[in-house]
Parts: structure tokens; C-alpha cells; sequence
């Protein structure tokens, strides 16, 4: 099959038609890719910013059709839609059990075990299994606890989207932060994630969501998704300018880019008792700095991962309220593209020319 393999990190994707996939195992599932979303979180590891095993096949915002099951499946049956989640889960740790699937500990569980021959090989090697997904590929051989089951109504290059940008922003809004209605939200960063965001608040009833970035196209889209205000960080401190919008500080802010100035940025524009929430990934190694006596002013600053998720109840819910008109994902859609053009979907999204590139199959 085809699949876009990273072989260096730093280094681009290398587009590969003779990636092989093993035969469901007991609990595995064979999906096939109907589309797979650029993610920014790709971009971190093939810039080197984080690790990860070589060679492997990235990839983890996908969507397809079951094609065959394994032994003892008992969740999805070939021809169902599904999306994949990195969010696999074991069900059996402590964090499964007290409902934080998304922390999940063990999924090591749902590996295959040492010895065992792998999901993914090239030429009888190896080929490393990004997020237990590898989405860049025509095929993925994955966990039952990595899919979620839904309408075949769902257009499935849409659908893609929920699997990880989607559930990432709005969910931060509805889960991790529990955005109330009347509140203020500022958002750092408008991008695939922050534009999920923007929206999330909109649907949670936020009384007024300020949208904030450098490039004022992505303010423009930002408005178009339900940011009521929006401010130029080219122009002006969006600190200053946030405290000035909400007459002392916004109730949430949402830092949606990975930086740390940002980050420090949202901690410094919310209200005494307010929450910052961090989105993006933040390049290793890297040390935040608040000021300490903020604290005593009932400030959070907080971390999300995945948007807390709990994806097989979440994600179709994410459908419903597309398929209501009242979720965006028509407008996430910059750019559809064959796998070939794995690397210039890359480059557009770092140079901050798309929400969202999809790669279809």
C-alpha cells in the first residue's frame, strides 16, 4: 500500500507505495483510509521538535471503512464508518476506570506484543506505528479501542477532521475548560485547532470570543467560525488589548500555537479566578514563567490533551451537530490533495496559508 514514511527526523515525508500491513490480530481492526487530515502535530515531529521511533508512518487524523476484524471484535463490523483516535484506550488502568480515558496508562495492552510480527513492515522491517494510527497511509491496522462508529451520512473527508482537530478545540472549550454560557474567552492562535476552539465557545454560548493572531486572514476566518472581536497581535499587546475588551481580564483563554510567550500571554490576559488552558505542544524542554503572586488570585493555568476526550460518546455528537449546520467543518477544508502532495500540504500549513489540508484517498 501506499504511505507517507518519515525516515529522518528533521526531515520530510517520503511517499512509499510498498508499506505492507499484517492480517487482523485478535482485537485488531483493518480500516480503510478514506481521508487523513494535516495536522500541526505531524509538523512537530518531522521538525525534530519531538521524538518518536524511525522510520514511521505518520498520520492520526483519519477516517474510513471497516474492511475486516479480527478475532474476538466485537465493536465494529466490516463496511461501518469509523474514525480513528489517538485516544486508544486499555479500559483497564486507573485513568480508564475514573473516566480519563484519554490519560489512558496502559496502552501498551493493546500493542502487539514482543515477538509478535509487526502492524507495519517495508521490505521485512519494521516500520514504526505512529500514535498506534499511521493515518498517511491507504490502510491502518488498529485497536478496536481506537475507533468510534459513525453514520454513514457523515462525509467521511469531514469526518477526518473530528478525529483530532476537532475534538482537540472544541473539546478543551466543552470538556477540559467547561466553557459557561455568558462567559468571556480569548483565543491565542487561529489556526486548525483555534478556529475549533472559536467555535466551541460560540456553540457553549460564550457571550463574547476574542479571536487572536498575526495574520489577519486567519482573524477573518476566525470571525466567520464566531469570534466577536478580533485582535491583530502584529499590531497591538493582545494582553492589553484582551484586558481592555472584558474590562479586566477574559474567564478562559485558550493558548492554540505551542509557544511559550503565548502561553505566558494567556495566563496574563485572564481575569482574577479565571482559567488558561493550554492547547498546543509546546517544543521539549521548554520552561513557562508566571508570575507567582497571581496565583493568589485564583488564576489556572492548565494543560489539555485531546480535549479531555471521552471520543466514542464525544465524537458522534461532533457529527450530530454537523450534520444540525450548527458545527463548521465545510470551511476547515482549504485544501483537498492526493498523498503525493503530503509535503507541500505541510509547507502551506507552516506558512500559515490553510485551516486544514486533507489528503484523500
Amino acid at each position: 500500500m501506499r504511505a507517507a514514511v518519515l525516515e529522518t527526523s528533521p526531515g520530510q515525508l517520503v511517499v512509499h507505495g510498498d508499506v505492507e500491513h499484517d492480517g487482523p490480530g485478535p482485537h485488531e481492526v483493518l480500516v480503510r483510509v478514506a481521508a487523513c487530515g494535516l495536522c500541526h502535530s505531524d509538523l512537530h515531529f518531522m521538525e525534530g521538535l519531538y521524538p518518536t521511533p524511525l522510520p514511521t508512518v505518520l498520520g492520526h487524523e483519519c477516517a474510513g471503512v471497516v474492511e475486516a476484524v479480527g478475532r474476538d471484535v466485537t465493536y465494529c463490523r466490516p463496511g461501518d464508518h469509523v474514525i480513528a483516535c489517538l485516544s486508544a484506550y486499555c479500559g483497564q488502568c486507573t485513568e480508564c476506570l475514573t473516566g480519563r480515558l484519554f490519560l489512558c496508562s496502559g496502552r501498551q495492552a493493546i500493542d502487539r506484543a514482543p515477538g509478535e510480527a509487526p502492524r507495519l513492515s517495508r521490505h521485512g522491517e519494521v516500520v514504526h506505528q505512529f500514535t498506534r494510527l499511521s493515518g498517511l497511509a491507504e490502510a491502518v491496522l488498529v485497536h478496536e479501542n481506537a475507533l468510534v462508529t459513525i453514520t454513514p451520512d457523515m462525509p467521511l473527508d469531514r469526518a477526518a477532521l473530528i478525529g483530532c482537530g476537532v475534538t482537540t478545540g472544541v473539546g478543551a472549550v466543552f470538556r477540559t475548560a467547561a466553557v459557561e454560557p455568558g462567559a468571556t474567552v480569548a483565543v491565542i492562535g487561529c489556526g486548525g485547532i483555534g478556529l475549533n476552539v472559536v467555535q466551541g465557545a460560540r456553540i457553549a454560548g460564550a457571550l463574547r470570543v476574542i479571536a487572536i493572531d498575526l495574520n489577519p486572514a486567519k482573524l477573518e476566518m476566525a470571525q466567520a467560525f464566531g469570534a466577536t472581536d478580533v485582535v491583530d497581535a502584529s499590531t497591538v499587546d493582545p494582553v492589553a488589548a484582551v484586558r481592555e475588551l472584558t474590562r479586566g481580564g477574559a474567564e478562559f483563554s485558550f493558548e492554540a500555537i505551542g509557544s511559550k510567550s503565548a502561553t505566558e500571554q494567556a495566563f496574563r490576559m485572564i481575569r482574577p479566578g479565571g482559567t488558561a488552558t493550554v492547547i498546543g505542544m509546546i517544543p521539549v524542554g521548554t520552561k513557562i514563567e508566571i508570575h507567582g503572586p497571581d496565583l493568589l488570585q485564583a488564576k489556572r493555568l492548565q494543560g489539555s490533551m485531546m480535549g479531555s476526550n471521552r471520543f466514542r460518546v464525544d465524537m458522534p455528537r461532533y457529527v450530530d451537530l454537523y450534520l444540525q449546520g450548527r458545527l463548521k467543518l465545510d470551511e476547515l477544508v482549504s485544501a483537498r490533495i492526493p498523498l503525493e502532495q503530503v509535503n507541500e500540504g505541510f509547507a502551506a500549513m507552516k506558512a500559515g496559508s490553510v485551516a486544514r489540508s486533507v489528503v484523500i484517498f
